[in-house]
């Protein structure tokens, strides 16, 4: 069994996505196949001795469409730049041309000249409504006459058979002499729906971009040290078992083990957590994180596509391709609509036929029946519900990316929280001051910490700092001040030798702490980090410091649990600190200590039992599960790949916005519902009188006019219904 990953350059819609996977599928020796519309990608397991690449590649380009080998992200990159860049021009340059048809057609205006004896208003209706239908409207001719190879119908063919009726029926009109001209109704579907399929790429062209900056994470050269000597290498030069110096401040260039020094590191990329973590002899260290203190040696034992790092962008890469593109609603209604549209004309032509014998009065009803049938407002239905309840989320921190976002919102029944910098601030604050000296106060004892880790750039040593500016404490002089790697800091104020460090340090110092140690516990079993301060070989203080939690956070839970939706902690904290969260929170179910992939592995297990699920994160780590997830809720105070790889983004970073997200979402999703309903209504109704013959331009025009209103003023009501949301 082989899977092969390619990119397919043409498609414009969901339906596309979905008519290249079924042929895929339909091949002899192909297991399974999976296209996704909004990376372009397809991806198929298949049998190497019934079938080949060529045959997948044949196929693809059968049903209209190019193929680009391989998967490079630059070149997919460029690819979705150049398309948004044509979309774009399409869609304005055809509502340019419109402009002038429309009001030419709605006014009655008669320009004071003639062209072949045609009166010039009529002749740049039909020049402008050719050049608009026939040229920027062709891809959905080109997309009919592919849904008719395979006896199918979608939008593109709705919209081609509307648009090509209306264009026919006047120009005939033209020819006759007639007075009935239906330009500026072809001319205006043609140039609304381009607008919309131009918001669409909007969205679609940030769908490789979280994998581009994943790939920007790692270092770019490292210290390799042979024959004791040492020289700065390329990553792609690193080969397993060489051995690299790492000094403060800089990446660690691959996963390895360290074979020298002491340091802290800053694991957050992977873990989610703000606190450093201390390393040492024979601890195991990642590429692309961060060395906050000491210098090291480590050995090499990971490079390349086997880092960390590169299972993370594989993991999101292959959860972009995997999920399913979802089947827009329109595609669906039209699905039905068209067949029964075009079994309508058949009858309508064949009936006056039959009836008046009338070749000529018989073809202009059944071409009334397809011009009235393609209603003017479907361009308007999701773009405009679409821009008020992205504009109304944008006002209150919700910003919605995608369209999908909105029809995955309404089925969720899991909402997963990450924990540091998602429901709680992110950053390590003092939470505890004790001193356990008569002679030292809790803020002198903060004074004495704060003075000496002033000089440190250690996120504790900021916490400390920072707690020091809050209590307006001066802070006094220090000297000989020395960073022990790994361990703390020490200086001298005043003459007086101070220390402040870790619990484990004091021990292995043999520093008597006994006494207060239950006390030490019990504040570690709350999630803090306890750092201790000593003068002389004396314990004189400790200070607890936590991730604390966002104000609002209870209330999202709240919220979230009231409406029936289930809440779960998934963190790559430690057992204690996620318990004492979620208990806090009222979080029932606890997953700690997991990793990137772990994270990922919940998403997908959770889904395999019927759930639809939603996770919020706000950092690199939480990128797979974030895309693995039927909705990807991004804390936009996070990362930017979390930004990126999430479809819906919190501005303000307030957990409280995930259940208001998620009205907010199922509101525009069925306001979207509502239009497409008022799009059809009036057209539909129409249809009986264009096929008895009792239609006419009035009609027509008010058919097209009532129905676009009633779903501009159904989606402005979105802003006044989200008020009552929460």
């Amino acid at each position: 069994m082989k899977t092969i990953t390619f990119t397919i350059g043409g498609m414009h819609c969901a339906s596309c996505s979905v008519r290249n996977e079924k042929s895929l599928k339909s091949i002899d020796g192909v297991t399974n196949a999976v296209v996704n519309f909004a990376t372009r990608s397809a991806k198929v397991d298949y049998d190497e001795s019934r079938t080949s690449e060529h045959e997948f590649h044949s196929v693809i380009k059968k049903n209209g469409y190019s193929v680009i080998a391989g998967t490079d992200h630059a070149h997919m990159h460029a690819e979705s730049k150049k398309e948004h860049s044509i979309t774009r021009n399409k869609a304005f340059i055809s509502l340019i041309l419109s402009v002038p048809v429309l009001i030419l057609a709605m006014a009655g205006i008669r320009l004071p000249f003639e062209l072949f004896g045609i009166n010039g208003s009529t002749a740049v209706q039909g020049v402008l409504g050719s050049i608009i239908i026939l040229g920027f409207g062709w891809e959905f001719h080109s997309g009919m006459v592919r849904q008719l190879r395979t006896v199918s119908a979608n939008m593109d063919t709705l919209i081609s058979l509307g648009t090509l009726a209306a264009w026919g029926y006047s120009a005939w009109m033209l020819v006759l002499g007639g007075d009935a001209f239906y330009f500026e109704t072809g001319s205006i579907i043609t140039a609304l729906i381009l607008l919309g399929r131009y918001f669409e790429a909007l969205s679609r062209g940030r769908a490789s971009a979280a994998i581009e900056k994943l790939l920007e994470l790692g270092a770019k050269t490292a210290h390799r040290k042979k024959d004791g000597k040492e020289e700065d290498v390329a990553i792609s030069d690193i080969k397993v078992g060489d051995i690299l110096v790492v000094r403060p401040g800089e990446k660690i260039p691959t996963d390895g083990i360290i074979v020298a020094g002491e340091t802290h590191i800053d694991e957050s990329m992977l873990t989610g957590e703000s606190m450093p973590i201390g390393k040492g002899m024979s601890d195991e260290v990642f590429g692309a994180t961060m060395n906050i203190d000491g210098a090291v040696e480590m050995r090499a034992t990971k490079v390349g596509s086997e880092t960390v790092l590169a299972q993370i962008v594989k993991m999101v890469t292959e959860a972009q391709t995997t999920k399913a593109p979802i089947q827009k609603l329109a595609d669906t209604i039209s699905g039905i609509f068209v067949p029964i549209v075009i079994v309508i004309a058949l009858a309508t032509l064949l009936g006056w036929y039959w009836t008046t014998s009338d070749v000529s009065q018989s073809f202009l009803a059944a071409i009334a029946v397809l011009v009235i049938a393609c209603p003017c407002a479907l361009g308007l239905a999701t773009p405009t519900a679409l821009m008020v309840g992205t504009g109304t989320g944008a006002k209150r921190g919700i910003l919605i990316k995608t369209g999908e976002a909105l029809e995955r919102a309404k089925k969720i029944t899991i909402v997963l929280f990450d924990k540091t910098g998602t429901l709680t601030q992110g950053k390590p604050n003092v939470t505890d001051t004790h001193s356990v000296q008569p002679n030292i106060s809790p803020d002198e004892l903060l004074k004495i910490a704060g003075s000496l880790e002033h000089f440190s750039e250690h996120p504790l040593a900021r916490a400390v700092v920072k707690e020091c500016g809050k209590r307006n404490l001066t802070l006094y002089d220090v000297v000989k001040f020395t960073v022990l790697p790994g361990k703390g800091v020490q200086g001298t104020i005043e003459s007086d030798e101070y220390f402040v460090g870790s619990v484990r340090f004091i021990k292995e110092q043999g520093i008597l702490y006994e006494q207060w140690r239950s006390d030490m516990i019990s504040l570690e079993q709350q999630g803090k980090t306890i750092i201790c301060v000593i003068k002389k070989n004396l314990l004189i203080g400790y200070i607890g410091i936590a991730d604390t939690l966002k104000e609002d956070a209870k209330e999202a839970v709240g919220n979230l649990q009231s409406h029936g939706i289930t809440t779960m902690l998934v963190t790559g904290d430690n057992e204690g600190t996620a318990q004492a969260i979620a208990n806090v929170l009222g979080i029932q179910k606890v997953y700690a200590r997991v990793l990137p992939e772990e994270k990922h592995m919940i998403v997908a297990e959770l889904q395999k039992k019927g759930e639809h699920v939603a996770f919020v994160g706000d950092g690199i780590n939480d990128a797979p599960a974030l895309v693995k997830a039927e909705l990807g809720i991004a804390i936009g105070t996070g990362t930017d790949i979390a930004i990126e790889a999430g479809s819906i983004v919190l501005v303000k970073g307030s957990p409280s916005k995930v259940f208001e997200a998620l009205l907010l979402a199922q509101l525009t999703f069925k306001t979207i519902k509502q239009n497409l309903f008022w799009a059809f209504f009036y057209n539909i109704a129409a249809i009986p009188l264009a096929a008895f013959g009792l239609l006419n331009p009035i009609i027509a025009a008010g058919a097209m006019a009532f129905s676009s209103i009633s779903v501009i003023l159904n989606s402005l009501r979105i802003q006044k219904k989200s008020k009552l949301l929460v």
